[in-house]
């Protein structure tokens, strides 16, 4: 018997069945290689089929339909989100239907996932994270007429109406699932000072030893690559979808210029759409050029041998100095800029060279194709596991880089921008702030924050930094002047 859960799949834009594996899949007559396709449904989009492997045409209409415009990550994540929840209904609720969920499944559902020795015991975040899931879709669900009740208890989350206006779409408004967590912590980041980070990635990815030194036996091939990504990550602010996702025509190489170097991050691989500057130091510009110029080329012929570059319908850049993707397809030539080409659509991307094609992507794996989002995080994986075997206590994860440039960075702005003003007369300091603007604001920038007030659990950090600073001024061996006061006042009485 299959495995009782629902399935995530994604459509293909060549065969639906190879592209998406599923166990018991002869059990489906009905299942024709590339019907997704023919459907008008965009390679990449996911779907759910049922444990007995049933496509709800209308259950699957909140991805095809809804949700087709937004971030892919945000409909694969929704799309492993909402199954979880399904899931939860067949197996632990009698099969339920997703149209027949109510609140007490979904109350089961809290406990199950939060507080039950048997469950998974997920983090306040995490369940936030699915319980808005779950209430966005059921709200699209009630206005398309597929449920006739929410399943997720509700309440008022600012002020309730006045007058009988109680429209679907100000309830959407007005009211806020009431099973959030109160537990999730929003404004704790976790973040590297500057030695800790050294440590961290010359222990676990460079593979030295707790002594610093280069470590006997360590076999880590791609250790540079790695470190040169890591190091790229700390000193930009990039997440690991947008870095994982670019191209040779955004890294810069250039040398001899001096200064920080720039390129642009496209919307179409910015997470929220967030296209921004990237400001890349000069002090990383070597180890860029250094894996561009040697390691990456070697995986590259190596795959050429392979024939591994041998992709049925690539888009392919013919001029190296016009970024511009082109396929050919029964005499039509189609063509896209790379800028507007997403994650999922690089890696398909070729470019013409001297010695052949190769891909677009900036990163390439050992056997010279695009190293996945996966892939990246499980480098950090081990990283974190080589660290505690050498008995040092630091881990990382990818976002934690983001975090550790901005709280590095703001801290380095706002030193920099008191020093400035302490000198500088009012009308001078309202010139300058003109000119220079607020370093939250640069911060908020950089990071490709929509709101400042996004940016601002970075001040937090400082604080408590500063707090930690200070308390490590006082000994532990250091006399509490409060016991010699209190001594000496009651002396006086």
């Amino acid at each position: 018997m299959p495995e009782s859960r629902w399935w995530v799949r994604f459509a293909s834009d060549q065969l639906d069945r190879p592209s998406n594996p599923l166990p018991f899949v002869e059990e489906l007559p009905q299942w024709e290689p590339g019907w997704l396709a023919r459907e008008g449904v965009a390679a990449g989009t996911p779907f759910l089929l049922s444990p007995a492997f049933e496509y709800d045409v209308e259950l699957n209409a909140y991805f095809t339909n809804y949700l087709v415009t937004s971030a892919v990550k945000t409909q694969e994540a929704s799309a492993r989100d909402l199954a979880g929840f399904l899931t939860f209904l067949w197996r632990a609720r009698e099969g339920r239907s997703w149209r027949d969920a109510t609140e007490d499944d979904h109350r089961a559902y809290l406990v199950w996932r939060r507080r039950d020795p048997r469950g998974p015991r997920v983090s306040g975040a995490t369940w936030d994270r699915e319980v808005a899931t779950v209430n966005q879709f059921y709200w699209w669900a009630l206005r398309a007429g597929y449920v006739v009740s929410h399943p997720i208890p509700q309440r008022m989350s600012r002020h309730r109406p006045v007058g009988g206006d109680w429209s679907m779409r100000r309830a959407r408004d007005e009211l806020r699932p009431a099973t959030y967590s109160h537990d999730a912590n929003s404004e704790r980041i976790v973040w590297l000072p500057p030695a800790a980070y050294r440590r961290w990635r010359d222990i676990g990815i460079r593979g030295f030893g707790a002594d610093d030194l280069p470590r006997e036996g360590f076999r880590g091939r791609w250790a540079a690559r790695n470190a040169t990504y890591c190091d790229l990550m700390v000193r930009t602010g990039l997440r690991v979808s947008e870095q994982s996702a670019l191209s040779v025509f955004e890294v810069p190489r250039d040398r001899g210029l001096g200064g920080f170097r720039r390129f642009w991050l496209p919307m179409s691989i910015a997470k929220g759409r967030s296209a921004r500057w990237i400001y890349v130091p000069p002090s990383l510009l070597p180890e860029l050029n250094a894996y561009a110029d040697f390691d990456r080329p070697e995986v590259i012929e190596a795959a050429r041998a392979a024939g591994r570059y041998s992709w049925r319908r690539p888009w392919v850049v013919e001029d190296p100095q016009v970024p511009t993707a082109v396929m050919r397809i029964d005499g039509l030539v189609h063509t896209v800029e790379v800028a507007e080409m997403d994650a999922g659509q690089r890696k398909q991307l070729l470019v013409e060279s001297a010695g052949g094609v190769e891909p677009a992507a900036f990163w390439l794996g050992e056997t010279g194709m695009p190293m996945s989002v996966s892939a990246w995080k499980q480098i950090f994986r081990d990283a974190n596991t080589r660290c505690r075997h050498a008995g040092v206590e630091v881990t990382c994860h990818p976002h934690a880089l983001r975090h550790t440039f901005a709280v590095v960075t703001l801290e380095q702005l706002q030193r920099g921008h008191i020093d400035a003003l302490a000198s500088l007369n009012p009308e001078q300091r309202r010139h300058y702030t003109r000119i220079f603007g607020d370093p939250l604001d640069w911060v908020r920038r950089r990071l490709g924050h929509r709101s400042v007030t996004t940016t601002m659990i970075y001040l937090h950090a400082l604080a408590e930094l500063e707090m930690h600073t200070r308390m490590k001024l006082v000994p532990d061996d250091w006399d509490d002047v409060r016991a010699e006061l209190a001594e000496a006042e009651a002396v006086v009485e």
